[in-house]
């Protein structure tokens, strides 16, 4: 079969592979191949070019197409719709098969880069420790929430919360006292968990040498170095250092129109657990200034002066995620400097 680009509707059982050859025309239309079948399917076809949207697996049968010789490239689901062509054929797995066919070809089209195994294997550190700690979030708000139906309202901050609320423990009648005592041993499990994914990131990132180099920066830490390195990779996948920040969403969003350029607040777009992370270490910096004299420091508290906080806070998460992406692409050729004269 002459087939030159394939599109995959990726599920969980029942995928959708929609072909077409140099010409064009569909060559190769299944909109019904079971899971067992996909990876023979595609490994008997000759070289080409698979596209998939980035979804949930899409890495692990990207890295298992990779292997018999395909180029595989990675979408955002919301850039392949308009390729759809609802009118025509409505909302269907082989119809999604087709416009990722269709997107995948397209020379302006943004692409999602395949993560390794070892990236996904850090990253599982990453999401499930960030899912510990919404967990204890919400068991603090769910336990203030809880007294104060009770007339007992205590600081927010919680060092202070849990410092009083043992004074108040005998004022709540009957399995409320139950009620509350259980959230705490919760919490204080939680943060057991915490703890141990910390040390465990934290050891996977002095194990790196690319992670070390990040770390010189200021605002960049353990967790916020091996975040970057697990989803960045080696950074190929990006030409500049201002399209990752475009990428992390701290760049501003363009409303120009009629030759009038007009840039608002930041897009906020794409990875909002790295731009958490970035923004976090920015306002770390911001916050451990002093009375430094480095040439960082002094930029960073000019920049606070001129412009403000929360802009001061923004400039230096995009610039160390500019330098960031420096590091990973050109390794030991890139002089980074580590903010001190």
């Amino acid at each position: 079969m002459n087939i030159i680009t394939v599109g995959i509707d990726l599920a969980k059982n029942v995928f959708a592979v929609h072909g077409v050859n140099d010409s064009g025309k569909a060559a190769l239309v299944k909109p019904k191949v079971q899971r067992a079948d996909l990876l023979p399917l595609i490994a008997q076809l000759p070289p080409c070019l698979i596209g998939m949207e980035a979804c949930s697996g899409a890495h692990h049968w990207a890295r298992l197409f990779r292997q018999h010789g395909h180029t595989v490239k990675l979408m955002v689901p919301k850039f392949v719709a308009p390729y759809r062509m609802t009118g025509k054929r409505g909302k269907n797995d082989a119809a999604d098969a087709a416009a990722i066919c269709e997107a995948v070809t397209r020379p302006n089209m943004l692409f999602v880069p395949v993560k390794e195994e070892h990236q996904q294997i850090i990253l599982c550190l990453h999401r499930t420790r960030q899912g510990f700690v919404e967990e204890r979030t919400a068991s603090y708000n769910r336990l203030r929430g809880l007294i104060a139906e009770f007339g007992i309202v205590l600081p927010q901050k919680v060092v202070c919360l849990r410092r009083e609320i043992g004074a108040h423990l005998e004022e709540l009648p009957g399995y409320a006292n139950l009620c509350v005592g259980d959230l705490l041993a919760h919490a204080d499990e939680l943060d057991k968990k915490i703890d141990e994914y910390d040390r465990a990131i934290a050891k996977a990132a002095r194990e790196d040498a690319r992670s070390k180099r990040l770390m010189q920066r200021p605002g960049i830490g353990p967790v916020t170095a091996s975040a970057l390195l697990a989803s960045m990779g080696s950074g190929h996948d990006f030409s500049s250092g201002r399209q990752v920040a475009a990428w992390i969403g701290l760049v501003p969003g363009q409303y120009s129109s009629g030759g009038k350029a007009r840039l608002g607040r930041i897009t906020k777009a794409g990875d909002g657990y790295l731009r958490s992370l970035l923004v976090m270490g920015a306002r770390a910096v911001l916050n451990s200034l002093g009375d430094k004299q480095d040439r960082f420091s002094r930029w960073a508290r000019s920049l606070q002066e001129r412009r403000g906080y929360w802009r001061a806070v923004i400039a230096i998460a995009a610039k160390n995620a500019r330098l960031a992406w420096a590091v990973l692409k050109y390794g030991e050729d890139f002089k980074l400097e580590s903010g001190k004269d």
